[in-house]
């Protein structure tokens, strides 16, 4: 057999997608991305090709190359959630057309190429939109089987308050996430993910992983973290180191930021700003600073050697931060994987093709 399993990973960013993929046993031919920032992790760390690209410019004739003679191939997507963040919702025109662009051209790859297998993750407030029930329209209108999932990442084994939504669309049959794998008896932890790494101090950097580095402290956010307590808010502060914006009305319905997390919970959901104590509830549990890149990684469920910057190249807080905190878990595509192969292994009657797939 010379056919086989392949995958197209879209907005792949740093690769959590392919890697999660990769690690289940699903091959991943190539990666595009518009910043390219995202290459030297993207290749580096995975056996696919980068490209640097807009989904925009993207002829379907090319993905079509890249599957080549696969028998059964996969496109999988995370459109950049930005656009429909609460953030975005709060401040924001929810009539505005342009932000719904990268899911419109998500889709016509999809009617163009007509893989197979589809997979495309998302924030949860996609659904409460109107472009959400006509993405589902025009899939089941191509004749997909879908699956549509709100995952909470805490259920698969990621050290995380995060929740997603998963999209899963098949040709060959009904397609179905697997079972949850952990339960609130062994939900994973700051301290399982984090504890082994080394100590630092504000600002400092590991001299054996140069990603293990935490962001400088002001003189006053010293005093505010080591006023903090694991779980508790900037309401336990003495009155003279409370923020000013904090004691206006507005500012009162955000007891989360310059918070720590707690060794045996879940951190919270890892933004791009995930470095910066001010930021949210990224105080590390008992060291005063905040977390470093290497342990917001971590938290992510990429492996400890992982890879963000091209060696003799300086870590840019700004730049592995927004890598970091734009991927989808690690663990969370390895679950979709894993799915798509119980999929297959289901509904297609050539078991060589896993085989080979693996």
């Amino acid at each position: 057999m010379t056919t086989n399993i392949s995958t197209i990973d879209l907005f792949c960013g740093a690769g959590g997608l392919t890697h999660g993929f990769e690690q289940a046993g699903l091959k991943v031919q190539a990666g595009y991305d518009i910043d390219p920032a995202c290459k030297f992790p993207y290749e580096y760390n995975n056996k696919a090709r980068f490209f640097l690209q807009n989904i925009e410019t993207i002829n379907a004739s090319e993905l079509i190359e890249c599957f080549a003679d696969s028998q059964i191939k996969i496109l999988a997507g995370c459109a950049p959630c930005q656009p429909f963040s609460t953030y975005s919702r709060r401040y924001k025109d929810k009539t505005e057309q342009g932000k719904w662009t990268l899911l419109q051209e998500f889709l016509r790859l999809i009617e163009e190429c007509q893989p197979d297998i589809i997979s495309m993750e998302n924030v949860l407030q996609l659904k409460q939109y109107p472009v959400f029930s006509e993405f589902i329209t025009q899939l089941e209108q191509l004749k997909y089987f879908l699956g549509c999932y709100t995952v909470n990442c805490l259920d698969y084994g990621i050290p995380q308050s995060r929740k997603r939504l998963v999209i899963l669309g098949s040709k060959l049959g009904q397609i179905n996430l697997i079972p949850a794998t952990h339960t609130p008896n062994n939900y994973q932890t700051v301290r399982k993910a984090i504890s082994d790494l080394e100590p630092l101090a504000a600002g400092q950097a590991s001299t054996k992983d140069l990603l293990h580095r935490c962001s400088k402290l002001s003189p006053i956010n010293l005093r505010r973290i080591q006023a903090s307590k694991p779980g508790g808010t900037w309401r336990d502060w003495p009155e003279n180191l409370i923020a000013k914006c904090h004691l206006k009305n507005t500012g009162k319905t955000y007891p989360a930021v310059y918070g720590r997390m707690e060794w045996d919970k879940p951190s919270p959901t890892i933004t791009t700003q995930c470095f910066g104590f001010g930021n949210g509830r990224f105080g590390h549990p008992e060291q005063d600073r905040a977390i470093s890149l290497r342990e917001a990684a971590l938290l992510q469920t990429f492996p400890l050697e992982y890879q963000f910057v091209a060696p003799n190249q300086p870590v840019v807080f700004d730049l592995v931060g927004r890598l970091i905190g734009n991927a989808v878990p690690v663990k969370l595509d390895q679950v979709i994987a894993q799915s798509i192969l119980n999929h297959i292994e289901k509904y297609h009657s050539d078991d060589s093709i896993l085989d080979e797939s693996r």
